[in-house]
């Protein structure tokens, strides 16, 4: 029998009600990884990267095997920290490692596309988060990192979380060098 049959004539429909989608806050959670979790899930942190990279599938591969190069570099320097975004997958990373006392370098931050462009402003954006957590971890020191100045989407991402452009007189770079530094304050 039709819904509709069963109500009395002059009953309105109900309004439909909106359901409320979980906190972006609450979306991934936020978590370190020491350096023997990092160790047991690299082939999973290198399929992230590639997925995440804007390249085509063929490419994946060389990508994530590069990635794990300089990862597996980078895991043994002082200081190294490694934040991953999980809900029922591992969604996002980020790393680095602290340069010297208020310096902290951004290796890498690994987020969808989405996490690019969704409210990128905004403190709760997973970019954010995962930047913030790794300052915090390390004594809010201040954020460094260097991206090629040819890498327009990579730059503009970045500045739209915060990072702000400084001189390359702080790795004793020149105005010719291909790289431009960035800096993140907590």
């Amino acid at each position: 029998m039709a819904e509709h049959a069963l109500r009395p004539v002059d009953a309105q429909p109900r309004p439909q009600v909106r359901q409320q989608s979980p906190s972006p806050l609450e979306a991934e959670r936020v978590r370190p990884l020491s350096r023997c979790q990092v160790a047991d899930r690299l082939q999973e942190l290198g399929a992230l990267y590639a997925v995440n990279s804007g390249t085509e599938p063929r490419e994946w591969d060389g990508l994530s095997r590069a990635f794990l190069r300089r990862l597996v570099l980078d895991i043994r320097r002082p200081g190294f920290g490694l934040l991953v975004a999980e809900n029922t997958a591992l969604t996002a990373c980020a790393y680095g490692f602290r340069l010297r006392a208020g310096l902290f370098e951004f290796r890498e931050i690994v987020v969808p596309q989405w996490v690019r462009v969704q409210s990128p402003h905004l403190d709760w954006n997973l970019s954010r988060r995962l930047q913030r957590r790794l300052l915090g971890d390390h004594g809010d020191a201040i954020g460094v990192t260097l991206v090629e100045r040819s890498d327009a989407r990579k730059l503009a991402a970045l500045r739209s979380w915060g990072w702000r452009s400084t001189s390359g007189h702080l790795y004793g770079m020149t105005e010719l060098d291909p790289r431009r530094v960035l800096l993140l304050c907590p």
